[in-house]
């Protein structure tokens, strides 16, 4: 099985590739590659969209990777897909950050938190079973992640993930089909993050097996 962490210039890659590696995506007949070609996408199983930074900076960035056209088919053939932190606020229709457009593959629009609340929210926070998702399985209840975000996707946007708390609640994991998406940081959330990788890995192979 073949997962690509996608290299478009704005993630945390050394990080996120290492927190991947340690997950087993590196064996148990995994293969993963971190790639800036597109074509190198074209027989992945699994995509791995990190993101950091402002949302019109980012969403820029990956428009002029050329992977967006490649993204687009792999969620439209139905295979694995992880969207961390900003590659996650990138999939929805847009954000109160910039009047740039997302990528509208999840219905909804972010929000920057109220006035009173210290942005960005640099912090652990509690994860609160929303549904479904593949990616809390084994999970304990009120598992804690790390988050840093000025910005969030209103609870109501999914029905299955998960939820946090800060000053309202808000969509801290989305599981929609084949897409699976959170706006923590797996790869800075110590063994919760570990865990959740790791689930990932297991579901994508599941869905090829």
């Amino acid at each position: 099985m073949k997962t690509l962490l996608i290299d478009y210039g704005s993630g945390n890659l050394h990080s996120a590739a290492k927190a991947l590696e340690a997950a087993g995506f590196n064996s148990h007949g995994h293969t993963l590659v971190v790639s800036s070609n597109p074509e190198d996408a074209l027989d992945a199983d699994a995509l791995v969209l990190p993101g950091q930074g402002h949302f019109r900076q980012v969403m820029e960035a990956f428009r002029a990777s050329g992977f967006e056209s490649v993204l687009r088919a792999h969620i439209a053939a139905d295979k694995a897909f992880l969207g961390i932190c900003v590659g996650m606020q990138i999939l929805f229709e847009g954000s109160e950050e910039s009047e740039l457009a997302g990528l509208g593959v999840l219905k909804g629009h972010l929000k920057r938190f109220p006035k009173g609340l210290p942005v960005p929210q640099m912090q652990w926070n509690r994860l609160e079973v929303k549904g479904s998702s593949p990616l809390l399985a084994g999970l304990e209840a009120g598992a804690f992640a790390y988050f840093v975000h000025s910005y969030f996707v209103p609870e109501e946007a999914a029905s299955d993930g998960a939820v946090s708390d800060y000053g309202l609640k808000f969509l801290s994991v989305v599981s929609s089909g084949c897409v699976q998406a959170t706006q923590f940081h797996p790869e800075k959330s110590q063994s919760v993050g570990l865990k959740m990788l790791e689930n990932f890995r297991l579901w994508a192979e599941a869905r090829i097996a």
